[in-house]
């Protein structure tokens, strides 16, 4: 090897180290700059509902797209202003109007936003398939996920001179997603973190399926500055998740799923910051369930469930805030402390009413053979019944 050779491929390995060292380098200078600029101030969280307008979504049987998801996204926004007053909500859209992907994206950016929700729901030639999954900017490793990104990115079609605005980006062509390959999003970590939370909410409060957190080049994640996810509620054209999908009780147990894990996301990041996350909700004792407690039986029961931890904790009502009224439930590796038993769901509605004066997250679940099962599951199985 000649010496000319050799001092080429020593340069080229000095400016590649010295590439690797000045992007971890800035990166970890914004990391630092995220952490200092949230302690201590107001956190701005903007929520995106999915398509709108002349754009419908994914299409079920009976329902579009585009009013789930704003219906779950304006519900999200008041968990969060009715119980986070450190937290601005904005949202890219309230009313059932269309707007351009590159336009969601700028209004995170333009008002400092220091996360972005992008709601959404999916859909799929098969109508077996159902879960709930959530998306960071990153690579797309497999046509499945892809095929997702596409879906989402099509919507640009929809827009004017949309060519131009996206930098000749073909949300069609396989080969247009090799633009994110060469991007690494500095905010990867903490919207994994972020996913990972809501991922965690969805299987373990709601007893949704889990599709997991995923990777793919979505424009609207690609184009924001902040820690971003894209969520799927779940499969519009399986019947079963559709029903769900369009409930009351469905759209408020996501949107509450998504409230808790941005309470969690900020609570955890204010903590780090030296910042105090009391809970400032109602001090004021629930009384105890009427119906004498009584041990689980294998029939189906509703019950609220009031939280849930890693850690088994002596069921005493000093330990849940005066209730007396408790279960426990072991599953999946985590420890599920749940309050009344009905067989009715809508008198298990009204005792939430009763719970949530303390416990602002707590929700009604669906126990058969002492473990949870999907409760439109349980429902239906209850009205068949009879």
């Amino acid at each position: 090897m000649t010496a000319l050779i050799k001092n080429k491929i020593l340069n080229y390995k000095n400016r590649e180290r010295f590439y690797i060292l000045f992007i971890f380098t800035l990166s970890l200078i914004l990391l630092c700059s995220f952490s200092l600029n949230n302690a201590g101030k107001k956190w701005v969280v903007v929520i995106d509902a999915g398509h709108g307008g002349k754009d419908p979504g994914a299409v079920g049987a009976n329902s579009l797209e585009k009013n789930i998801t704003l219906a779950v996204a304006l519900k999200t926004g008041e968990y969060i202003e009715k119980y986070m007053e450190n937290v601005t909500v904005i949202y890219t859209r309230k009313t059932d109007t269309f707007v351009e992907l590159r336009d969601r994206a700028e209004i995170a950016n333009k008002n400092n936003a220091d996360l972005f929700i992008s709601i959404h729901v999916n859909g799929t030639a098969s109508n077996r398939i159902q879960g709930t999954e959530t998306f960071i900017m990153g690579l797309t490793r497999d046509k499945e996920n892809l095929d997702v990104a596409m879906k989402e990115n099509s919507v640009i079609l929809l827009e004017s001179d949309y060519s131009t605005k996206y930098e000749n980006f073909d949300p069609t062509s396989p080969e247009s997603y090799i633009m994110f390959t060469l991007m690494q999003n500095i905010y990867q970590q903490q919207s994994t973190t972020f996913a990972s939370k809501i991922q965690d909410q969805f299987t373990n409060r709601v007893n949704r399926i889990d599709r997991g957190v995923k990777q793919s080049g979505f424009l609207v994640l690609y184009m924001t500055t902040m820690p971003s996810i894209l969520t799927e509620l779940g499969f519009i054209t399986n019947s079963a998740e559709e029903k769900f999908l369009n409930s009351t009780e469905g759209q408020d147990y996501l949107a509450s799923a998504l409230f808790r894990a941005c309470r969690e996301y900020i609570n955890e990041i204010d903590r780090r910051s030296g910042i105090s996350t009391a809970n400032t909700d109602d001090e004021k004792t629930i009384p105890p369930n009427t119906i004498a407690e009584k041990p689980l039986i294998n029939e189906i029961a509703f019950m609220v469930q009031i939280t849930s931890s890693t850690s088994k904790r002596e069921m005493r009502p000093e330990n849940f805030n005066g209730i007396s009224d408790l279960f426990e439930i072991a599953e999946n590796n985590r420890f599920k402390y749940a309050s009344g038993r009905f067989d009715d769901y809508s008198e298990a509605v009204e005792y939430r009413k009763i719970i949530e004066k303390k416990y602002p997250d707590a929700f009604v679940i669906a126990v058969k053979n002492n473990k949870t099962i999907p409760l439109q599951q349980a429902i239906e199985q209850k009205k068949n019944k009879f």
